[in-house]
């Protein structure tokens, strides 16, 4: 088997001004740019200039933050199939990944559903439910919603962050051109 070279972010993370990235990775989070300016003044390298290697810097950053930091990034997500969906008002990358885990084809009966667990969740944490749904179908987010609903506020809010990052993760990832 061939070894297949290393995917690399373009542009390079480590040749970026702060302007170029965070105008180039600052999206990465959701609204939430700070984390891209945070992982520049930590410092780049060329090692970083890999998805997997950047979102782990990146990571870091949103795990070192308060938890205030930390609850704003989860606040900046949108409810899965909420209104905002419906509506057309989600960035570019979350329309993307809520249509690959088929929430863009949910029944009225199903949209009700996550309306009530999106409501139920908010009312218990304060924040949206996030989950990396790549590689899952609405069912298996409905099912996590579920669990995850019978968890403390501190134990989601870890496994929120934990999600985003994954989140993270696969965006980097595509934009490398990983399918």
């Amino acid at each position: 088997m061939p070894h297949q070279p290393s995917l690399q972010l373009s542009p390079a993370p480590s040749q970026c001004s702060l302007e170029a990235f965070v105008k180039h990775y600052g999206d990465v989070y959701e609204h939430s740019p700070w984390v891209a300016e945070a992982a520049w003044q930590h410092g780049l390298s060329e090692s970083h200039d890999t998805p997997d290697a950047l979102a782990e810097l990146m990571g870091l950053m949103l795990q070192q933050a308060t938890p205030e930091q930390q609850i704003a990034v989860i606040q900046a997500h949108p409810d899965l199939a909420g209104k905002a969906a419906l509506a057309g008002e989600l960035t570019k990358d979350s329309t993307s990944e809520q249509a690959g885990a088929g929430l863009d084809q949910c029944s009225p009966e199903e949209f009700a559903r996550f309306e009530r667990l999106n409501a139920a969740y908010k009312e218990k944490f304060g924040f949206p439910f996030v989950v990396a749904v790549k590689g899952l179908d609405r069912y298996d987010i409905l099912a996590a919603f579920e669990e995850r609903l019978e968890n403390g506020l501190a134990q989601e809010r870890e496994t929120a962050i934990k999600q985003i990052i994954r989140i993270a993760s696969f965006r980097l990832r595509a934009r490398a051109g990983e399918a």
